[in-house]
């Protein structure tokens, strides 16, 4: 490879990423991009051979033909993990990697708490507390409990850890089933209808792809243990949520905490808002005080490997979606 290669930082603020790409290579050979709007003109009056992006402005369409075009760079590293914005691309022509691991930690912790929300049932306690009314309660245990997670990748595996933590039974799915730890069973996605009825809480860690979109449908609430709660930090679409809205009504499912939607933001006319029974929050599971810096390592590490011509890590493969 080339011992500079043009680089092009594409985010809405990237003053904090020249200075660390200056410490690591002092003579980097690069170009900010802030906006969706200019990236087109930027790559083909600069032709980067590689670019750091980010899908930072979700309202707006993200320009992925400009990066997957003739003239795109040769490799795309993508600041987040899910690479649906991207669509399909031809990984002969078009290296992609994402940050996956990055959020992993936050994104379980995120799934835990959404639990504990309902389990705990804090928003009574706060009711309760605003009427300063005292009286007995019961909650609920997450010890012997037993957890199913669709997916277990980087994020699946850190909720599987903690999930031990509490004492829950751990089943999970993979596309490539083998034991791993604190998983006491492995299966592939088809056999997803197998675990379902032994499911008290659900945690939905997958990508989104042509083979997930809609995975959590109609008949799979259906086969859900009645009371079920579920937590989704996958991306919007891999959950049926005209279904799960139909299972949150009916009580099928108790409960869930959703940090994706098929729209977002999520439209002020969403039936979601008025439930009582969700948790909504603005897809920030991954988002904590420097996540931004700790992905832009990641690809530094990566940049550094590009550079001596070794193979780069966290390669997406476009037909899988990881």
């Amino acid at each position: 490879m080339t011992e500079s290669p043009r680089i092009l930082l594409h985010n809405a603020e990237t003053k904090p990423l020249v200075e660390r790409l200056l410490r690591a290579l002092p003579h980097a050979d690069f170009r900010e991009c802030n906006t969706y709007r200019d990236l087109p003109a930027q790559i083909e009056a600069y032709r980067p051979e590689v670019v750091f992006t980010v899908r930072f402005a979700v309202a707006e369409a993200y320009p992925r033909d400009a990066l997957f075009s003739d003239i795109g760079p040769c490799w795309i590293a993508n600041a987040g993990v899910g690479t649906d914005h991207f669509g399909h691309w031809d990984p002969a022509r078009t290296t992609v990697t994402n940050s996956a691991g990055v959020a992993a930690d936050i994104m379980a912790e995120f799934v835990i708490g959404g639990f504990l929300h309902f389990t705990l049932d804090v928003s009574g306690l706060e009711a309760d507390k605003a009427r300063r009314f005292w009286r007995i309660r019961t909650v609920r245990p997450l010890n012997g409990k037993t957890l199913l997670i669709v997916g277990l990748g980087h994020t699946g595996r850190a909720v599987a850890a903690r999930a031990k933590a509490f004492g829950m039974r751990v089943v999970g799915t993979r596309a490539h089933p083998r034991m791993m730890k604190h998983v006491d069973d492995v299966r592939a996605p088809d056999d997803l209808s197998l675990l379902l009825p032994e499911a008290d809480f659900v945690a939905v860690a997958t990508p989104l792809t042509p083979r997930t979109r809609g995975m959590i449908g109609t008949s799979e609430f259906a086969a859900m243990k009645p009371g079920v709660i579920i937590a989704d930090v996958s991306r919007g679409g891999v959950v049926d949520q005209s279904a799960l809205l139909i299972a949150l009504e009916t009580g099928q499912v108790a409960a869930a905490a959703l940090d994706v939607f098929e729209t977002e933001p999520l439209p002020e006319s969403s039936p979601f808002w008025q439930l009582d029974n969700v948790l909504i929050s603005p897809h920030c599971s991954s988002v904590y005080e420097g996540w931004d810096l700790a992905s832009f390592d990641l690809f530094l590490t990566n940049l550094e490997r590009w550079i001596i011509g070794l193979a780069l890590v966290n390669v997406v493969d476009p037909n899988r979606g990881y």
